[in-house]
């Protein structure tokens, strides 16, 4: 058999003291500001959006102080170019963040650099999805962004995967990415001074850009580490010579015991399903834990006034239930458990594999066709053959379960007849006109 990727090159050493992993919303705003007011050198964060409410004005004003404090720091913040100029899906606000971001520098005037990223002229065909905040020699990792509900502001929270890895190598390759792809590129521009450009005034440079992004990578480790517990990074953008997609698909292919998988909702694409169905063929255990729809970012409860957005969680709950009819064997015989997490009104947004509890992906890829093939991803992949995360992994795995619901049957999935009536009429309308294949690839 031909050797997997992560066998072809060297991994950055840890021990397992150089990895913190933690459980909720609550921790991982408390370290991300531990981590801003500490940090002496450098702070880079990547993120799709931090937004303009309580919680980012938060984050902000952390960044601005540690800057007027230390003078020196280098702070730059790098999030999607067209997501930052819109507000949120459905409100009426005008300028977006940007206009945030400008009247924060404006009031502190400290060195901090808030950077736009347009990955693709549009925003529907790919958006800035690379995750890892790196402070000092310390990387914080989650697929969170930075609002109200990611960091808890209040009582609802979305609940994601944080990691918190200490090691120089790796923050470094993390920087160096970020300056050759993003700060010498001329396609990215400053969001925090007004104006910022059109994109039309950027085609020409963002052309290069996307050439650039979709042969780059992460810089390896210089030698082979004689640490057990070593990681990696990758890095993808588009179907083809993708690393990050080609890792995934290796890791699904690499499992002989047991593969454990974290997706915010159910829309895997068409290569990871095909694996998925030789691999349960063949004895594999899979267990699969996803969002409820009630848990989906797009739910609008029935008491709420409806827009077509509120149809996603609808369809990719149609979409787990026929994959759960074809595999009702499997799921009969518990070699394929599948659990639907719901918490009050919160949200879920976790991403992640692991394989044999030896291999542990974190990414912020939701393991669907959009990140597939449209949007930059990236993640870090924790070769660990001894189990030092185990403990650390398990208490994760049984937190996120202690608020799910194991499908026993295809059966106990809602099918469109009981789904509200507008539910009803959007599907059906996208069915008959062959358009849901395409939102499953877009949304």
């Amino acid at each position: 058999m031909q050797k997997v990727l992560w066998q072809q090159q060297p991994g950055y050493g840890l021990n397992a003291s150089d990895i913190d992993v933690l459980f909720s919303a609550e921790q991982y705003k408390s370290r991300l500001l531990s981590l801003i007011a500490s940090a002496t050198q450098r702070i880079y964060i990547t993120a799709l959006y931090l937004q303009d409410d309580e919680a980012g004005q938060e984050i902000l004003t952390a960044l601005h102080q540690a800057s007027l404090a230390r003078p020196t720091l280098d702070i730059k913040v790098f999030v999607d170019f067209h997501r930052a100029q819109r507000g949120l899906i459905g409100a009426k606000e005008k300028g977006g963040n940007a206009a945030f971001y400008q009247k924060f520098n404006q009031q502190y005037q400290s060195n901090v650099q808030i950077l736009g990223v347009p990955v693709k002229a549009k925003e529907l065909f790919g958006v800035l999805h690379l995750k890892g905040f790196v402070f000092d020699d310390v990387v914080l990792y989650s697929g969170a962004s930075l609002n109200n509900v990611y960091l808890q502001h209040a009582e609802r929270y979305r609940l994601d995967r944080y990691f918190v890895i200490q090691q120089p190598q790796l923050a470094d390759a993390m920087i160096a990415f970020l300056n050759a792809a993003f700060i010498q590129s001329e396609a990215i521009p400053r969001l925090d001074i007004h104006p910022v450009p059109k994109f039309v005034e950027l085609k020409a440079q963002h052309r290069k850009l996307v050439r650039f992004l979709k042969t780059a990578s992460y810089s390896l480790a210089t030698q082979q580490s004689e640490h057990d517990l070593q990681a990696q990074l990758y890095l993808g953008l588009g179907r083809r010579g993708n690393k990050l997609n080609k890792v995934i698909k290796q890791l699904f292919q690499s499992a002989e015991n047991e593969l454990l998988l974290y997706t915010p909702y159910f829309n895997f694409p068409a290569p990871l399903l095909r694996i998925l169905a030789k691999q349960l063929k063949k004895g594999v255990k899979v267990t699969i834990v996803v969002g409820d729809k009630t848990a989906n970012d797009f739910y609008i409860p029935p008491e709420e006034r409806f827009s077509k957005i509120g149809a996603l969680p609808y369809l990719y709950e149609t979409i787990l239930q026929r994959f759960l009819e074809r595999k009702h064997q499997f799921v009969e015989s518990k070699q394929l458990r599948v659990f639907l997490w719901k918490h009050d009104t919160n949200s879920f947004h976790l991403k992640g594999i692991s394989v044999d509890n030896k291999m542990h992906l974190m990414t912020g890829h939701n393991l669907n066709p959009r990140a597939w093939g449209l949007d930059i991803e990236n993640g870090i992949l924790l070769n660990d053959p001894a189990g030092y995360l185990a403990a650390d992994l398990e208490k994760e795995k049984q937190q996120i379960l202690a608020h799910c619901t194991e499908i026993n049957s295809y059966a106990e999935i809602e099918t469109i007849e009981h789904y509200p009536e507008p539910v009803r009429k959007i599907l059906g309308q996208a069915k008959r006109v062959k358009v849901d294949f395409i939102i499953k690839r877009f949304i």
